[in-house]
């Protein structure tokens, strides 16, 4: 059965991780031009979308798969070993479509109902503000840094919610159109530029009451739906919101290992005797490091996605420690994949750097990625290490 006759409910991750490797070329093959573009090319987005690579955590009942979250996390991993940018898409957009299916189910209609294709980005951030009226919210604001925001249909946006007389009573993530929605191309960095990460805008926009979400009962698991038809969407919000983003980094540090690896044999160490790095015990231990550390990043990030997984089939929802740890099992991945394609780099030399070379660019987008605020190392240790002791100067409520 190929993926494009499977139906959902049979579709596993190997159906779709078999399309991705078909379509790997010419996901590579578009790579430089949608760093150019600073967006990725609409052929590279069709050929993802006809593999089913957005339909990951999409509900079942509108033609999505429901898989796993160790599925989200080996779909964008494969997809970032041909493009950094274009995996950070995909698992953006997988990750808001699990979002989206924590909402009502009248706002899951709305989004998949008359386009069971659409796609949905998101920004958590409340940088809105909003007024309460008859059947829902107002909403102005700006939310930067929407990865996927030139593919998205719709949008999973942060505002604090008021009360009639203005004052902020809690904090919630609305669902809006895109069409209902401004847009600015602000989009301009280092890494990750194919990722199309600009700014959104909503400009008293109304939202009904249906399509907005509070976040705090969310983080503790109470989400809109309370009886949900598929395990993922009982999954813990934080922890599949973080360790996500993990993903990209473990296709990118495997790239980097094989570029570095078929080279070796054939490109000698300048000002050395070393006709070949492979001959050099000093690349083989460069190399053995960048590997392991690799390999301890791909260890973490499964315990924790098995974990996720094996909680939310059992109707567990993990405890404060349990998902501080998946922050810090996230942080540490992707501290350790920078420090194997830092290693890599200086094992393969100067020739690191040159525009051809796709070493360069996979340098410079797990760079970028790995300063999203909700997987920085340090802060996740933090977060993790005041969990471990119980204390009660806990720095952030995203856990």
């Amino acid at each position: 059965m190929t993926l494009a006759t499977a139906h959902p409910a049979d579709t596993t991750v190997e159906h779709v991780l078999a399309r991705i490797a078909e379509i790997q070329p010419l996901l590579e093959r578009n790579a430089a031009q949608g760093e150019a573009d600073r967006r990725v090319v609409e052929e590279s987005i069709a050929a993802l979308t006809g593999a089913g690579a957005f339909k990951i955590a999409q509900p079942r009942r509108y033609g999505g798969y429901g898989l796993p979250v160790r599925a989200m996390l080996d779909v964008s991993a494969a997809v970032a070993e041909a493009d950094g940018g274009t995996a950070w898409v995909v698992a953006l957009s997988n990750v808001c479509a699990w979002l989206a299916g924590l909402f009502s189910r009248q706002a899951q209609d709305d989004v998949w109902g008359d386009n069971p294709d659409a796609k949905v980005s998101g920004v958590l951030a409340t940088t809105a503000e909003t007024s309460k009226v008859d059947g829902g919210y107002r909403v102005t604001g700006r939310w930067y840094y929407n990865s996927g925001s030139w593919h998205a249909d719709w949008a999973g946006l942060g505002i604090p919610l008021t009360d009639e007389s203005g004052e902020v009573v809690d904090q919630g993530m609305a669902l809006v159109p895109r069409t209902d929605l401004g847009f600015e191309d602000t989009w301009f960095v280092a890494g990750m530029r194919s990722s199309g990460s600009n700014c959104l805008i909503a400009d008293d926009v109304f939202v009904p009451e249906h399509r907005v979400m509070s976040v705090p009962p969310a983080i503790g698991g109470q989400y809109a739906v309370e009886h949900p038809e598929e395990d993922l969407f009982r999954a813990a919000l934080v922890p599949v919101l973080t360790l996500v983003l993990a993903g990209p980094q473990l296709g990118l540090g495997r790239k980097a290992l094989q570029l570095v690896k078929e080279k070796a044999a054939r490109k000698p160490i300048s000002y050395t005797t070393y006709a070949a790095q492979s001959d050099s015990v000093a690349f083989q231990l460069q190399l053995a490091e960048a590997a392991m550390r690799i390999d301890s990043a791909h260890l973490h990030v499964y315990r924790a996605a098995d974990d996720i997984d094996s909680a939310a089939a059992n109707g567990n929802y993990p405890d404060v420690q349990e998902r501080a740890r998946v922050r810090a099992d996230t942080g540490w991945a992707v501290d350790n994949i920078t420090r194997a394609i830092d290693l890599l780099l200086s094992a393969h030399g100067a020739g690191s750097f040159a525009e051809v070379n796709p070493l360069q660019r996979i340098w410079r987008d797990s760079a970028v990625a790995a300063r999203h605020a909700i997987v920085l190392p340090a802060v996740n240790y933090e977060v993790y290490g005041k969990a471990l002791l119980g204390r009660d100067d806990q720095i952030t409520p995203l856990i």
